[in-house]
C-alpha cells in the first residue's frame, strides 16, 4: 500500500521540486534570480540582461547582449493573422479584460506558428517558442488596449528597448530617462518570485508536455486573480477611496471590521517589508509629487493600524501597493497596471517552463476525498 501525504492547506512551505532559477527567503525580506540578488540586479541591469540571465543561466557579455538585442526585435512584431483578430478581442465584453484577451491572442498565435508540445521538441525549440511569446506579449497587450481606446496600435520599435517599447506602444509617446528607468527597475524586479501560483501552474502543465503557449495561459488564468497579480489598480484605488490623510484610520477600521482584505499590504511569504515594495517606494520619493506624499502617509498608518488590530502579524505594503504608484506617475493607465507586471513575469513563467521541460515526470498530486461515500463494490 502506497504511503500517502497530507499537505497543509494551500501547499504553504511544501517542498515540490528543485531550481536554479531563484528563492524567496520570506523571513529574511530577499529573493534572487539564479545567484544574484533580485533586487540589486533590478537598480544595475536591464530587462534584457535578466531575461537573458533567466534563458541562459549567466548574465551576457557585451556581444552576448547584443546578439540577443537583435534576435528580439523581429519576435515583437505580430503576425499578420494574430493583428486581424485583435480588434474583435478588445471590443468583446462589456469591460476591458487585457488578461483575457492575451490568452486569446497567445492561442491563436500558437496555431499560427504551429507551436509543438514542449514533449516533441528539443531544447532549442523549446527556448525560440519561450523566446517568441515573452517577446509579443507587450506587443500584444498595448495592442489590445490601444483598439479599446478607439486608437491605433503602434509597431515595436527595434531602436527601443524593452522598457522604453512597453512604455510608447502604451502611451504613444517616448518616455523619459526618469519614467524609463522607473518601470524598468519594477519590470526587472517582478520577473520571478519563487512557486507562487502561477509559476506553480504553468510548471504543472510544462509538466504534462503541453506547447509553451498552454502553459502561459494556464499561468495568465492564475495570475488574473485579485489575491495574486491583479490588485496594482485595487491598492491605488484604495488612495482614491481614503481621499485625505483625516479619514485613514477610520477607513482601515472599518476595512478590517467588515473582514475585508486591504489591497496592497500583507504577503504569504514576507514576514519583513517586502523587499520589492521598500525599492519602488525609494523610486517613487525620488520622482515625487502629492501622490507620493499621501501614498507615504497612508502607508504608515495602514502599517501603524493593522499593529494595533492583529498583533503579531507582520502586515507591511507589498509590491502591488507602491508599483500602482509608480506606474501612475509614469504615466501607465491603470488598465494596463497588471498587464505591465505580466511583461515581466512572462519571462519568470517561460523560465519555470523551460527548466519544468526538462523533468520527465508529471505533476500528479492526489485530494483526500470527503464526500458521501459510494456504494460497496459488487463481488
Amino acid at each position: 500500500m502506497s504511503t500517502t501525504i497530507t499537505a497543509p492547506p494551500g501547499l504553504r512551505n511544501v517542498v515540490v521540486t528543485e531550481t536554479t532559477l531563484g528563492d524567496v527567503r520570506g523571513d529574511e525580506g530577499f529573493y534572487h534570480y539564479r545567484q544574484y540578488s533580485a533586487i540589486e540586479l533590478a537598480k544595475s541591469k536591464s530587462l534584457e540582461d535578466v531575461w537573458y540571465l533567466m534563458f541562459e543561466g549567466h548574465l551576457p557579455t557585451a556581444d552576448e547582449r547584443e546578439r540577443f538585442v537583435a534576435e528580439l526585435a523581429p519576435l515583437r512584431v505580430l503576425p499578420d493573422e494574430v493583428s486581424a483578430v485583435l480588434p474583435a478581442i478588445a471590443a468583446a465584453g462589456p469591460t476591458f479584460n487585457p488578461l483575457a484577451g492575451l490568452r486569446t491572442a497567445l492561442s491563436l498565435l500558437a496555431a499560427v506558428r504551429a507551436l509543438p508540445p514542449l514533449w516533441d521538441a528539443d531544447p532549442v525549440r523549446r527556448k525560440a517558442d519561450a523566446m517568441l511569446v515573452c517577446a509579443v506579449t507587450p506587443t500584444i497587450l498595448a495592442a489590445l488596449y490601444r483598439l479599446r481606446e478607439g486608437q491605433q496600435p503602434l509597431e515595436p520599435r527595434a531602436d527601443l528597448t524593452a522598457a522604453e517599447n512597453w512604455l510608447y506602444l502604451v502611451t504613444g509617446a517616448e518616455s523619459t530617462a526618469v519614467h524609463t528607468a522607473a518601470i524598468e527597475h519594477y519590470l526587472v524586479s517582478t520577473v520571478d518570485h519563487g512557486f507562487n501560483a502561477s509559476t506553480f501552474t504553468a510548471r504543472v502543465i510544462a509538466s504534462t508536455g503541453a506547447d509553451v503557449v498552454s502553459a502561459v495561459a494556464g499561468a495568465i488564468g492564475a495570475f488574473s486573480g485579485p489575491l495574486h497579480g491583479g490588485a496594482p489598480d485595487r491598492a491605488l484605488a484604495s488612495l482614491d477611496e481614503i481621499g485625505t490623510p483625516d479619514r485613514i484610520d477610520a477607513w482601515v477600521r472599518a476595512k478590517v471590521s467588515a473582514g475585508d482584505r486591504i489591497m496592497g499590504f500583507g504577503h504569504a511569504v514576507y514576514r519583513t517589508e517586502d523587499p520589492r515594495s521598500l525599492m519602488l517606494r525609494d523610486i517613487a520619493r525620488g520622482i515625487g509629487g502629492d501622490l507620493v506624499d499621501f501614498a507615504t502617509t497612508v502607508e504608515q498608518r495602514i502599517v501603524d493600524v493593522l499593529a494595533e488590530l492583529k498583533p503579531g502579524r507582520n502586515l507591511y505594503a507589498n509590491v502591488e501597493f507602491y508599483a500602482g504608484v509608480v506606474m501612475e506617475l509614469c504615466g501607465i493607465p491603470r488598465a494596463m497596471f497588471t498587464p505591465t507586471f505580466a511583461v515581466s513575469r512572462i519571462i519568470g513563467w517561460s523560465a519555470n517552463i523551460l527548466e519544468q521541460s526538462t523533468d520527465p515526470k508529471i505533476i500528479r498530486p492526489i485530494a483526500t476525498y470527503v464526500g458521501p461515500q459510494p456504494p460497496a463494490p459488487i463481488g
